[in-house]
């Protein structure tokens, strides 16, 4: 006989978060762009989501960076509105250089109802993109000390983000991680190591669960489970894989006059009818 929970007893999304980081399995955190696609993976079995800030940008009709404050908290409002399992918000800098300004920015995200968000050191600047590291510190610090919502406080994901701005360099990813650490973070991020042997030193280095990009080239969910990383995601991936499908059936269309993209826009029909009824 299965077991009922009673809901005054279940787990808030919060500590049902704080759970999947507490291990010991690696667990798999896709990233929806709307409500429609996180419904679609929450139907699928993950057991949580992460926003994505690329992949949010693109269905207004801009590029990654190009979103507002207000407009991120409508939209994580509606993807905690869409699902039950908990969601993490992708803040990229926090919207602000200061740390007063990253707090603020956290402590409205924690009002819409997810789960933890990520906080990253990049500034958003081509000339300039990675904040100093004793204030990209001070901004994580900032971050955990107003990310208190109902007694509890969301799981932050500090990211240190060289890899991604032409600065691939481990020994100051670690440092920025280990600093991150020792402000309050939960879980560590350095998005774009896609070498095992690099991700494996930089899980030994650090004492909190470490997420990891999956992307092309980088290693299988099996091998990054057997070097210790705790969490994958995959950033704007699904986001850009369904844009790459769009093409793919407005070319044939276009350029062939035939219609097999209906075989794909069939799957997607009726997984996608199931998951919103």
């Amino acid at each position: 006989m299965r077991t009922v929970v009673p809901m005054s007893e279940a787990p808030t999304p919060i500590a049902a978060f704080r759970t999947l980081h507490e291990g010991p399995d690696l667990f798999l955190i896709p990233n929806p762009w709307d409500a429609g696609s996180a419904k679609v993976l929450a139907a699928l079995g993950f057991a949580a989501l992460a926003t994505t800030s690329s992949g949010h940008a693109f269905t207004l009709g801009r590029l990654d960076g190009g979103v507002t404050r207000e407009e991120v908290l409508v939209h994580l409002a509606q993807l905690v509105d869409a699902v039950s399992i908990p969601i993490s918000a992708d803040l990229e800098h926090g919207y602000a250089d200061d740390p007063a300004g990253v707090a603020e920015t956290v402590a409205l995200v924690a009002a819409t109802g997810v789960a933890g968000c990520s906080i990253e050191d990049s500034t958003g600047r081509p000339d300039d993109p990675i904040y100093p590291a004793e204030l990209a510190a001070d901004r994580v610090r900032a971050a955990v000390e107003h990310a208190g919502h109902g007694g509890e406080r969301l799981v932050i994901t500090a990211r240190a983000e060289g890899y991604l701005h032409g600065r691939p360099d481990l020994a100051d990813a670690i440092a920025r991680l280990q600093a991150f650490q020792e402000a309050g973070a939960d879980c560590l991020y350095a998005p774009g190591i896609t070498s095992l042997d690099e991700i494996r030193t930089l899980v030994s280095e650090v004492d909190r669960p470490v997420n990891v990009l999956a992307r092309k080239g980088a290693p299988t969910i099996a091998e990054l489970a057997s070097v210790g990383v705790r969490r994958v995601s995959v950033g704007g991936g699904f986001a850009w894989a369904a844009v790459g499908g769009l093409v793919d059936a407005a070319r044939e269309l276009l350029d062939e006059g035939t219609y097999e993209f209906w075989d794909q826009a069939g799957r997607g029909w009726t997984t996608g009818r199931a998951a919103v009824t």
